[in-house]
């Protein structure tokens, strides 16, 4: 079972950046594909970004790539999301979550986090 803590979350003004943290429980995170999802008030939960377990590979949203960045300490069992050029839109619950293997499909992940939220002022 792998537990999973966000963190890092808050109010900013469009066109600023913030930092979201996940740390996992589980010492085997190091295998683990690392995502994260957001969920917007009315919307579904939708993919944003994924790293997997080497940190080799990224993939992201066509709407977040080019502003947001995945990234990875295996050594800390954490992963961030630093997040730049943010606009009203991404406003969101964001939420880390692992599996095996990178997907852009949320069900396609097993454990998540509670949530934080982020929340850009026009």
């Amino acid at each position: 079972q792998v537990q999973l803590v966000e963190s890092g979350g808050g109010l900013v003004q469009a066109g600023g950046s913030l930092r979201l943290s996940c740390a996992a429980s589980e010492r085997t995170f190091r295998t683990y594909t690392m995502a994260w999802l957001r969920q917007a008030p009315g919307k579904e939960r939708e993919f944003a970004a994924a790293i997997s377990w080497s940190g080799g590979s990224t993939s992201y949203a066509d709407s977040v790539k080019g502003r947001f960045t995945i990234s990875r300490d295996n050594a800390k069992k954490t992963v961030y999301l630093q997040m730049n050029s943010l606009k009203p839109e991404d406003t969101a619950v964001y939420y880390c979550a692992s599996t095996r293997s990178v997907s852009r499909v949320p069900n396609a992940y097993e454990y998540w986090g509670q949530g934080t939220q982020v929340t850009v002022s026009s």
